[in-house]
């Protein structure tokens, strides 16, 4: 994995670093905070972080879509996705670490 991937590990290593839990209870807590966005997505409800983002479900319509090797036409079915909306905030502070990429 690249060494720029935030995993669910790390995230549990640093909630024992920093708030002091167990690792147990670190990742009980991460495991439960995301099943919770899970429910409410699966919902079709909007989960907001406050000086983060949103997590939208959105429904996309059936079309007609196209092979990028061979041209074919392919229908594409009807589906709910998910897309993140970050907020002001975090779009200035990624905006403002402009940290080069470690490809």
């Amino acid at each position: 994995m690249p060494e720029n991937t935030l995993t669910r590990a790390d995230i549990v290593d640093r909630l024992v670093q920093k708030v002091g839990l167990t690792k147990q209870d670190s990742s009980n807590f991460l495991e439960r905070v995301l099943e919770l966005v899970c429910v409410e997505l699966e919902r079709d409800e909007d989960v907001k972080f406050a000086r983060f983002g949103n997590f939208v479900v959105r429904r996309k319509k059936a079309r007609v879509g196209r092979n990028p090797k061979t041209g074919e036409e392919a229908p594409i079915s009807a589906r709910r996705v998910v897309s993140f909306k970050p907020s002001p905030l975090l779009r200035q502070r990624v905006e403002a670490a402009q940290t080069p990429r470690r490809d």
